[in-house]
């Protein structure tokens, strides 16, 4: 599958001032850019650059940030599955995971996010994939924004289905570990049908595999 990149981009204006969102971006336009270092929710600023600039060399990677006018303040990633995660199995090739959104404090609250999100889905070709995020409560900031674990799950939903990602059952052992935790879920118009039946046997893995147990008995 040959993944094509169309960058699309959206001034916005913000109490902190006027941003830019867009993307998808290369490592080499990711790099004319200062990297907020209040970006550390999930590793030391630096690191974390480093990490987004090897997602956005892969072929199928996926960058889309905000920023000022030479600063990062946001961004958001998409990939394949982890090759060590579940979601993987299969290895569905429009199959993509929304792998980290992530916006500095000072812009929380501005609906960068859910920018970030819509912009991403300007590409006409993301309608070629199957996208989803595992949303687990112990990721989220609940002591940063003071929300309970369902409020905070609300404010997720709202941000995602900005996007076009819905929540959807599945029998993953984690997400179904505790009941705030979801999977977030959009199908491109252009996913063919095999891939969409495909998928459903993934989000229902477990039952799959009981299935295939059953009829080897």
């Amino acid at each position: 599958m040959k993944h094509t990149k169309t960058c699309h981009a959206k001034t916005r204006d913000t109490p902190n001032g006027s941003i830019v969102i867009e993307g998808p971006l290369s490592p080499q336009e990711l790099k004319q850019y200062h990297f907020h270092e209040q970006l550390t929710a999930f590793r030391p600023a630096s690191k974390q650059f480093e990490a987004i600039l090897s997602i956005a060399d892969f072929p199928e990677g996926r960058l889309v940030i905000a920023r000022t006018e030479d600063t990062i303040i946001g961004y958001v990633t998409y990939l394949h599955p982890d090759p060590m995660e579940r979601w993987s199995k299969f290895n569905m090739e429009d199959l993509m995971e929304l792998g980290a959104v992530e916006v500095i404090p000072a812009y929380r609250g501005a609906k960068v996010a859910s920018e970030l999100l819509k912009i991403s889905m300007r590409d006409d070709y993301m309608e070629n994939y199957i996208i989803i995020s595992t949303e687990y409560y112990w990721h989220w900031d609940l002591d940063g924004t003071r929300l309970s674990v369902w409020d905070y799950r609300k404010v997720m939903e709202k941000m995602m289905a900005a996007g076009g990602l819905l929540p959807a059952p599945t029998d993953d052992p984690e997400i179904i570990s505790h009941p705030a935790n979801c999977l977030m879920v959009r199908i491109g118009r252009n996913v063919p049908e095999e891939s969409v039946k495909q998928f459903d046997r993934l989000r229902f893995l477990q039952r799959e595999q009981y299935r295939h147990m059953r009829e080897g008995l």
